[in-house]
């Protein structure tokens, strides 16, 4: 649906090349929002930039990097002239066994995932207190982090259940500026990580979901859309599951 309830306000949105994080933003841009497209991968982030049009400014950024993403959010708000929306979508996902998890890659898992997310927030602190009740930040969890997933790594579930606990927290702490921080909390979605899942995760994953199917990166960004809209104006600290059923609290 195409509306122009967001016209007016600026959105950033991290791991915006592809998947989730790219019908994020061409969901945002089609209620109004202009977007600045955040990723590492430089020609999958143009390729995305140049199919979302002229609303979208394509930025690389590696959001691990506290210097970069300072240097990335002060050029947004430079070109745009202020900051609103702030979706933390960027992450990483390997199926690696538990027992055979390197130090090294759990370390990169929770520097994407989860540190990336802090810094995104930190920096963006101060430009989303200016826009006051228009303020949103929307970090994209995963219901590995509510109850461990299905056949992701131990360290992904791990990162995406602290990114639950940074937003319960950072809603505390922005809730006198009326800057709200919600989570989305999706179940398996059908993306390009997905696809490259064997045939036998993938049956794994449908079995366990009552609706009997993956979820859309459409059906996510809807989520999103509605949680940066006036709507949610109320709505802080919340984590909103879209998993078909997986996991029912």
């Amino acid at each position: 649906m195409h509306s122009d309830e967001l016209a007016g306000r600026v959105a950033v949105v991290t791991g915006a090349a592809r998947g989730i994080g790219l019908a994020i933003a061409q969901a945002l841009i089609e209620h109004g929002a202009a977007m600045a497209l955040w990723d590492v991968d430089a020609p999958a982030l143009e390729q995305a930039a140049h199919a979302l049009g002229e609303a979208a400014w394509p930025c690389v950024v590696d959001v691990t990097i506290a210097d970069a993403v300072h240097t990335a959010v002060r050029q947004v708000v430079d070109r745009f002239g202020a900051l609103h929306i702030l979706v933390n979508n960027a992450g990483i996902c390997p199926m690696t066994p538990f027992e055979q998890i390197s130090e090294p890659e759990w370390e990169r898992v929770l520097a994407v995932n989860l540190k990336g997310a802090f810094l995104c927030c930190q920096a963006a602190w101060p430009f989303l207190c200016d826009a006051g009740p228009r303020g949103r930040i929307i970090n994209i969890s995963s219901v590995a982090g509510q109850m461990g997933g299905v056949s992701v790594g131990v360290h992904y579930a791990a990162s995406k259940a602290g990114l639950i606990g940074l937003t319960k927290a950072l809603a505390h702490r922005l809730a006198p500026y009326g800057v709200t921080v919600n989570c989305v909390a999706p179940g398996t979605t059908a993306t390009e990580m997905t696809a490259a899942w064997s045939r036998e995760d993938l049956e794994r994953a449908w079995a366990r979901i009552p609706l009997g199917r993956l979820a859309q990166p459409d059906e996510i960004a809807a989520a999103v859309c509605y949680l940066a809209s006036d709507r949610a104006a109320f709505i802080t600290g919340a984590t909103l599951d879209i998993n078909g059923g997986l996991y029912v609290r």
